[in-house]
């Protein structure tokens, strides 16, 4: 079944009514098609309109869909092989970041990226994609093998922030994050990003200081969650929706910052509804970039990526 987000009830009711007569019409003798025809145009309407002006919460929302397509789903759908490449050669394996070697429209690049898992045993597992500091060190031996053999890097950012608990502090969190994003932004291949889902706070700009950063219509991208940040100003989270709009979150508000450099457009009413159709999209958008890049060399690869994040100093 499908899921629907508080602000989608009116859609939920005229989707389900129109299920209800479809089973009607299926099993019964009466022809109900031009009714159902007219309920099915107010429904795509009404989803029409609701999505051509969600606030930058409901953004949030979306971009937390239970059912929005989650790394596996992406390497499914976007390389023709990938090789899972496991652990930091140092303390352990982080199941919150995945990544491997695979090959993308015929080209080859290592790629990873945050998985938060689709059940609660996959969520439990991957700890909701909250990366430890096995994981970032994890991910800066997978950049370092790309610089080595000359391979681009793909990221796929979806994540809530990096792992706040003590084990991962004790390990060396905020020097594990400090250490990856300066792994993205010393390699002399192709960096192409996305915010896939969540871009939570330095958790997702470890593995996404790039020369390209791209982001999904409905995706977010901030330095706290917008929960966290009401608790801090508001000592309450329930102003959450009223953070969300000062952060500026939005994929549309990045790019106008900045911070985005493309917005990869969605299906209508979220990548959730179609997901190969956002698939397709982000791979398309992925190969772009990665063409573009490929046309610099190591050295002007390095001055593009500084130049683009000290204009945001």
């Amino acid at each position: 079944m499908q899921t629907y987000l508080d602000f989608e009830k009116p859609i939920a009711e005229l989707e389900t009514r129109v299920a209800e007569l479809k089973d009607t019409a299926t099993n019964g003798e009466i022809d109900i098609d031009p009714e159902i025809e007219k309920l099915e145009a107010k429904a795509a309407k009404l989803l029409r309109d609701t999505y051509a002006k969600l606030t930058p919460w409901q953004k949030a929302q979306v971009a937390r869909h239970p059912e929005r397509p989650h790394f596996k789903d992406y390497v499914a759908g976007l390389a023709e092989d990938f090789v899972p490449l496991a652990g930091d050669r140092g303390f352990a394996d982080d199941p919150a970041i995945v990544g491997g070697l695979a090959t993308i429209g015929g080209r080859k690049v290592v790629l990873i990226g945050h998985e938060k898992g689709d059940d609660t045993a996959s969520r439990l597992k991957h700890n909701f994609g909250m990366a430890k500091p096995e994981g970032y060190r994890k991910a800066i031996r997978l950049m370092r093998l790309a610089d080595r053999f000359g391979l681009p890097v793909v990221s796929l950012v979806d994540t809530p922030g990096a792992f706040p608990g003590v084990q991962a502090e004790e390990r060396g969190q905020a020097e594990a994050i400090a250490r990856s994003t300066e792994e993205c932004l010393s390699l002399k291949v192709p960096v192409v990003a996305v915010i896939v889902g969540e871009g939570g706070s330095g958790g997702a700009v470890a593995i996404a200081a790039a020369n390209r950063v791209l982001m999904f219509e409905h995706a977010v991208y901030s330095v706290i969650s917008p929960e966290g940040c009401a608790s801090i100003l508001w000592r309450t989270a329930d102003k959450a929706a009223d953070a969300a709009e000062a952060m500026k979150i939005t994929a549309q508000d990045q790019q106008a910052l900045g911070v985005v450099d493309r917005i990869v457009p969605e299906p209508l009413g979220g990548a959730h509804r179609d997901p190969e159709e956002a698939i397709a999209n982000l791979k398309d958008a992925i190969l772009e970039e990665l063409k573009g890049c490929g046309e610099l060399g190591g050295e002007d690869l390095l001055r593009q990526r500084r130049a683009k994040y000290l204009a945001m100093a």
